[in-house]
């Protein structure tokens, strides 16, 4: 068992990648434990988590994913596929001078941090989920799934799908955006029960945002932490982040050859009770006795969103640094 280093205080540097360049923030020495954000966010969302692993006795790294925050952003959409999403944190690992890794992900991140361990388990010897849990590759084309799922209405990632439409939606007021954005899905502002669900939105010249509640931030969230995530993608934009969105159906065509595997590494499960990925996807974590067979525990947090590791962040540390002690028992 390996004993807990002092934390000394998180340092930014970046790495060549095939992204081009990948920034990230790394504290902490020991075993390490690269950590993935999801949308719309950055290494920040990590904010909570790098000093108490540090402190835990790792060696935490949370990146910009390409796309965001001071990594490349590549001019096309198709380089924004999961292939070169995973074989970003593959080179990362290795520019760290490491053989391997336990990912962790939260959102878009916990899809890359279960494809990174899908096809490199030779890299990436453990993953943690949080908010959306695995769903192997296979099905039907994504495209049609979110089709049916809108209904009378758009479902979201089909009106992102569009380049340039989300972002002339988000781009002319970016921090009143994000702010919207943040509160629909945290659980001390998301829209009661029977309100109208901000995933959606009318097909007739509807916004997402007219969907958001108005009103406070949410209570994880100052208005100084609001500012980190605005200067961000005021500086970037939005088409990075959204170009995520507008792969999912080449990702379903690249990923066919591992249609149904199941991800055999030693895993961990953390979502909000209130977070509609937990709900959509209550099929998918069903299945986690066939498709994580290396599930350590699976915990569902009471009266939370989606934000889970910055509305829940001693509770989620807790529950990481249990399971990454156990794995090096």
């Amino acid at each position: 068992m390996h004993r807990p280093a002092p934390s000394a205080d998180p340092r930014h540097r970046t790495i060549e990648a095939p992204a081009g360049r990948l920034h990230l923030v790394e504290q902490g020495t020991g075993p390490l434990v690269l950590l993935v954000h999801g949308f719309p966010e950055s290494w920040y969302s990590w904010r909570r988590q790098l000093p108490a692993l540090a402190a835990a006795g790792y060696r935490a790294v949370a990146l910009d994913v390409r796309g965001y925050g001071r990594s490349s952003k590549p001019a096309a959409p198709a380089a924004y596929r999961m292939l070169d999403l995973v074989e970003d944190n593959v080179a990362l690992v290795r520019a760290l001078g490491e053989e391997s890794a336990v990912v962790v992900g939260h959102d878009w991140g916990s899809n890359i941090a279960a494809a990174s361990a899908l096809l490199h388990p030779e890299v990436f010897r453990a993953v943690g989920l949080l908010s959306v849990p695995y769903a192997p590759p296979g099905g039907p084309r994504p495209s049609d799934v979110f089709e049916r799922m809108g209904g009378d209405e758009e479902f979201y990632v089909s009106y992102f799908q569009e380049p340039g439409r989300a972002e002339a939606e988000m781009e002319p007021d970016l921090r009143g955006w994000l702010a919207g954005f943040y509160a629909a899905m945290s659980a001390d502002t998301m829209p009661a029960q029977g309100e109208p669900d901000p995933h959606f939105v009318t097909r007739t010249g509807g916004r997402l945002r007219d969907r958001f509640p108005g009103g406070e931030l949410p209570a994880w969230l100052t208005e100084d932490e609001l500012d980190v995530y605005a200067g961000e993608f005021e500086r970037t934009g939005m088409t990075g982040a959204l170009n995520r969105y507008r792969n999912m159906d080449r990702d379903w065509e690249d990923l066919a050859q591992y249609n149904g595997a199941p991800i055999k590494q030693p895993s961990l499960f953390i979502g909000g009770a209130l977070d509609a990925s937990t709900t959509w996807m209550a099929d998918a974590i069903d299945a986690f006795p066939t498709t994580l067979p290396g599930l350590a525990s699976a915990h569902i947090l009471e009266g939370c969103g989606h934000w889970i590791q910055q509305e829940r962040p001693e509770e989620v540390n807790r529950l990481l640094t249990a399971w990454l002690g156990s794995l090096q028992g």
